[in-house]
């Protein structure tokens, strides 16, 4: 038999393999891409991150445990960007990207800025943290997805807020003069 025959006969199972790879690299993630941004006193910020659901899950202190390093994402870390210095509950961060952790606790989280923008959810990349602030967890209205939204904006500062279930983990931003 020729080679081009049998290119020929193999080509229609090429064509359905390659078929079948590209239908599942475009269904639809569990976890959706979402955007939040917000420009305070010419100050672009924004945070990228994909929203897990809730289903009926216990959230923090069982899904997410108490004390361990989580990023508040799925599949990536959540990540980070703003175009000009600021401070994050009265602490300074330089204009970058950095991707987003945090370690829960029923009474004060710490969230974490790493220079290491671009991580895997589970892999936190140790001895790159560019920031650590403390924040104290507020409850609210429960949230299916995980979101992100800054629901005050005022002339030089605004609030940024992770809500999740009955979670709410407020950050207060500033824009440095």
């Amino acid at each position: 038999m020729a080679a081009s025959s049998r290119m020929i006969r193999f080509a229609p199972l090429a064509l359905c393999i390659a078929a079948a790879v590209g239908a599942q690299s475009s269904s639809p993630r569990k976890s959706q891409l979402a955007t939040v941004s917000q420009t305070v006193a010419g100050v672009n910020i924004e945070m990228l991150y994909r929203r897990p659901v809730a289903r009926g899950r216990a959230l923090f202190g069982t899904l997410v445990p108490w004390g361990k390093i989580w990023t508040p994402s799925a599949d990536s870390a959540a990540r980070f960007t703003v175009s000009a210095p600021i401070t994050i509950n009265g602490s300074a961060l330089a204009a970058g990207t950095y991707s987003v952790w945090t370690i829960p606790d029923s009474a004060s989280w710490t969230v974490i800025f790493s220079s290491t923008a671009a991580a895997f959810h589970l892999s936190y990349p140790t001895g790159h943290d560019v920031l650590r602030v403390r924040a104290t967890p507020l409850r609210g209205d429960h949230v299916e997805s995980l979101l992100f939204a800054f629901p005050m904006v005022d002339a030089d500062s605004a609030q940024l807020q992770l809500h999740w279930g009955t979670t709410i983990v407020p950050l207060a931003i500033r824009t440095v003069p």
